[in-house]
């Protein structure tokens, strides 16, 4: 199960494990000394955010090699970075010396080009960068990268020695921040003639959600000849499924209609472990996930009941039919119980009573989403 953090006012989710970084700066300490040869390195990181990978990053070079650390002398206060003529904590003579840079992250730039500008006086043989993590999209300089650890998305992240404001540096592993901040996104879930249709109108005024029932997205789709409609309509029209892939992408269209939405509630889909699976990834695409799977338990001849009595006025020739009201509550019994063992696995589940008025369940599903 994905466990998220809060720092202060943000929320982060787990992004690079503690063994990833691990594997990573053994793959690095092998190919610098490859590079270096018989040559004693001077290894320089740039307090505060690197000291956990130099820590950790000298213990795994293989041959003689000497640390140290400095300190950009701007990040003491001084106002213009134009004044700044040293670094602090940089006292031994580097003459003639290999000096390789180690970063915890490169993002822009900016505190590479201070470290080239200053470094020029230094008469160093060379200067080589290596770099734990380096957002591509973000840097905006020329200065050649030597070693390259692993490239991430532009997107703030804590941990392993980086911090938010000041916390966060102590996690052995890296959790990325969760754009989406409060979303709250339930799958809800009934049987024929339990009402969802009804509570999920309610739940989305007093939720402030919008509400994606699949059976509609598909109608849409279809009706407005979108291209994912159209290729949908292809599969119809042969008598067969609709790839999960197709549904997911007309889902993903619905969320980027609405992002800035408090949440979704999802009805009609998944109905099989690899759709959730698929709608759990999409979800974490969006720095988000699903919350709860939230179940309308009735008991089947209440159903039965309610669907004869529906059928009288509603039109619908499977809402007059008691064998086929059977067999549609089977089948969808037949569906959710993986899905109830999927989402249980990752308490997620919530089963309500669905008997009483509308009011009555209203305030049941309201006190499970409360509690989320």
């Amino acid at each position: 199960m994905i466990t998220v953090i809060k720092l202060h006012d943000k929320y982060f989710k787990p992004f690079i494990s503690a063994k990833e970084i691990d594997d990573v700066l053994q793959r690095l300490a092998i190919e610098i000394a490859e590079d270096v040869g018989d040559e004693i390195p001077v290894f320089v990181g740039i307090l505060n955010g690197s000291f956990m990978v130099v820590s950790d990053f000298i213990k795994k070079y293989p041959k003689p090699c000497e640390v140290t650390f400095i300190k950009l002398a701007s990040y003491e206060g001084v106002k213009s970075t134009e004044d700044i003529q040293r670094l602090i904590g940089l006292t031994q003579d580097l003459t003639g010396r290999t000096v390789i840079i180690l970063e915890d992250i490169i993002d822009t730039g900016n505190t590479l080009a201070e470290v080239h500008r200053i470094f020029k006086n230094e008469k160093v043989k060379s200067l080589k960068i290596a770099t734990l993590f380096y957002k591509p999209e973000a840097y905006k300089k020329d200065f050649k990268l030597h070693y390259v650890g692993i490239e991430i998305p532009n997107k703030f992240i804590v941990g392993y020695g980086l911090d938010y404001d000041g916390l966060g540096r102590n996690l052995p592993e890296i959790y990325q921040i969760k754009e989406t901040q409060h979303m709250t996104n339930l799958v809800l879930f009934g049987p024929p003639g339990a009402g969802k249709g009804t509570q999920a109108d309610f739940l989305k005024e007093k939720y402030d959600l919008v509400h994606i029932s699949t059976g509609d997205v598909f109608r849409y789709n279809i009706k407005n000849e979108t291209a994912l409609g159209m290729l949908a309509k292809s599969y119809m029209d042969k008598g067969e499924l609709v790839p999960d892939q197709v549904t997911i992408d007309m889902l993903n269209a619905e969320v980027e209609k609405n992002t800035d939405a408090n949440g979704f509630i999802f009805d009609g889909f998944p109905r099989t472990n690899a759709q959730a699976d698929a709608l759990d990834k999409l979800m974490d695409s969006k720095d988000s996930q699903i919350n709860a799977m939230i179940a309308l338990e009735v008991d089947d001849e209440i159903l039965v009941e309610r669907l004869l009595s529906r059928g009288k006025t509603s039109g619908r020739t499977d809402d007059a039919d008691e064998p086929i009201i059977r067999n549609r509550i089977a089948e969808y019994y037949n569906k959710t119980a993986v899905l109830k063992d999927f989402y249980s696995a990752q308490n997620k589940y919530f089963g309500v009573d669905g008997v009483g008025s509308i009011e009555d369940i209203t305030v049941r599903l309201s006190t499970v989403i409360d509690k989320l």
